[in-house]
């Protein structure tokens, strides 16, 4: 059975990217989060395998949504993504219960590499 995944950016091609990468991977993405709000409601519902998490996103940001996933479950994979020049909040993030992070702009083998460590956990 594949791995199940839940991708939370409020940009939609951010979402379509990490997904077209995850499911050329053999990954299920069992659901897309807009909002950190909608991220912790989806986590609640879905139970996937693994989160992505941008940070900046409307509502909620990303850390305070990964704090109130890992209060909600504290064995959840959460993987951030962050765009260069957030190298504060990824440590915050990480603090917060994130399990690692990429960096935008994508490479998929990075996005890949990240994924299966944070899986491996």
């Amino acid at each position: 059975m594949s791995r199940t995944v839940l991708i939370c950016d409020d940009a939609i091609f951010m979402r379509t990217m990490v997904g077209d990468i995850l499911t050329q991977a053999g990954f299920q993405i069992v659901g897309e989060a807009e909002t950190g709000v909608q991220a912790v409601e989806k986590y609640k519902h879905l139970r996937p395998d693994l989160v992505t998490m941008d940070i900046v996103m409307p509502d909620m940001g990303g850390i305070d949504a990964v704090r109130e996933i890992t209060k909600h479950d504290p064995a959840a994979r959460i993987l951030m993504c962050s765009a260069m020049g957030q190298q504060a909040l990824v440590v915050e993030a990480i603090q917060a219960g994130a399990k690692d992070f990429v960096v935008k702009p994508f490479q998929p083998s990075r996005v890949l590499e990240a994924v299966n460590r944070v899986l491996a956990a």
